[in-house]
């Protein structure tokens, strides 16, 4: 991957906080925010270079792939008061130590 450039960037305070309530709207980091908005601006003054790399679509990246488990058929039945092995034991809350 090439290197990023970093740059300091003063806002006012209230466009600061704007774009940030924007990207959280839109799942991106304001970081990511303002990129999108220059490369728009770029695009639409027909000045983007093309060579620039695509963004990364908004959001958090996708997980890794999770081990597969097998077919509910080969997979014995649990009954309500044996935990799944495969699994931690969240208790009645959801939470690994509630009663």
């Amino acid at each position: 991957m090439s290197e990023r450039k970093s740059v300091l960037l003063r806002l006012d305070p209230a466009v600061h906080d704007a774009l940030a309530k924007w990207a959280a709207d839109e799942m991106r980091s304001t970081n990511a925010q303002i990129e999108f908005l220059l490369r728009r601006a770029l695009a639409e003054a027909g000045r983007m270079p093309g060579h620039a790399r695509q963004m990364r679509r908004p959001g958090r990246p996708s997980a890794r792939p999770l081990a597969r488990r097998p077919a509910a058929a080969t997979r014995t039945p649990q009954t309500p008061d044996a935990p799944d092995p495969g699994r931690p034991d969240l208790g009645r809350h959801g939470c690994p130590d509630a009663p």
